[in-house]
């Protein structure tokens, strides 16, 4: 049969469980620890002898949907050292409580994963479900107090400038290629910068860069045994440049394909307004009243057609909005 140190505290030693108590608004469970002393974490030495006792009330990971909270007596112990700055310092448990902590351990570990997946509101709302009471800044706190994660060295490293302020500062940005992650932000984007960065990761194989003179002195010296090749991006805009260029130098060995402006502006000027007068013939053809030259103020006056010049103008725009004025209310 499992003891209750095991079924409540799996992965925690020296820890002695006396009482679980169950009610409507939570789970209580008292416990204490099992060793002798605790390490002074000022100096290190060694205590035995008990000082003082009080309770303590961290906040544990929910059971069942209900709170779970932890009674646990905390001890005292004077610091045997006279010349430690500590007189006296409180047991932690290993894997359980931290200083200053209002939560365990596995309940910081479980909202910094909810953090990481949701951020901060969606994560607070999440950890609702589960029956835990946190705002958006707590997750976020928690997601911040993490350690930075070991980032394995780069063997192909893409270096580009990136911009604080445009025109007025820059600063570098290195990428691993192959995983498509970001490494590091340097603080400007001199060539020293870069050699120096180089220079402490020696598995650097290749070096994708553009074709700015500081990044190159600066893989030269910090990486003389990487391979520097030029991004796609940065190729494809020099040969593009270049092919403007030279179309440019060029331009008077072309064929005049377009047709001359001068010999087709009366057709287009008379493309414009045919629909215009279409629209003015059918219009009397309907109602067999020639339009005014002045738009009437009473548009919709007995015998009165809204149709005048400025309207025709418009070209096919003023004969859509005609058309849908005649079928709407046609003249009798």
């Amino acid at each position: 049969m499992l003891r209750l140190e095991e079924l409540l505290f799996p992965s925690i030693a020296d820890v002695a469980v006396l009482s679980v108590d169950v009610n409507d608004e939570a789970v209580r469970i008292e416990a204490r620890s099992t060793v002798a002393g605790s390490d002074c974490p000022g100096c290190g030495s060694w205590s035995r002898r008990i000082h003082s006792s009080y309770l303590r009330f961290p906040a544990d990971v929910p059971s069942g949907g209900g709170r779970v909270v932890l009674c646990l007596r905390v001890r005292r112990f004077p610091c045997p050292v006279d010349s430690c700055g500590r007189r006296t310092f409180a047991e932690q448990m290993s894997g359980l409580t931290r200083r200053y902590g209002w939560r365990t351990e596995r309940l910081r570990s479980t909202l910094a994963e909810v953090g990481l997946a949701l951020a901060g509101r969606a994560g607070a709302r999440m950890a609702r479900v589960f029956g835990l009471s946190v705002s958006r800044s707590t997750v976020l706190r928690l997601v911040e107090a993490l350690p930075d994660p070991e980032v394995p060295a780069p063997r192909v490293v893409g270096v580009d400038e990136y911009a604080t302020r445009k025109g007025r500062h820059y600063g570098t940005v290195l990428v691993d290629v192959e995983s498509r992650r970001p490494v590091d932000l340097l603080p400007d984007r001199e060539a020293s910068s870069l050699a120096a960065w180089l220079a402490k990761r020696p598995g650097v194989e290749v070096v994708c860069r553009d074709r700015a003179p500081f990044f190159a002195e600066g893989a030269t010296a910090g990486a003389p045994q990487a391979v520097q090749v030029a991004d796609r991006w940065h190729l494809w805009h020099n040969l593009s440049e270049a092919a403007e260029r030279c179309v440019a130098d060029h331009r008077g060995c072309l064929r005049v394909l377009a047709p001359d402006p001068a010999q087709t502006a009366p057709n287009r000027r008379s493309s414009k307004t045919r629909p215009a007068r279409r629209g003015l013939r059918d219009i009397v053809s309907l109602t067999g009243r020639e339009p005014s030259t002045r738009p009437s103020t009473n548009c919709w006056q007995a015998g009165s057609v809204r149709c005048g010049k400025p309207d025709f103008v418009r070209g096919m725009r003023a004969r859509v909005i005609i058309w849908t004025e005649v079928r709407v209310r046609p003249w009798a």
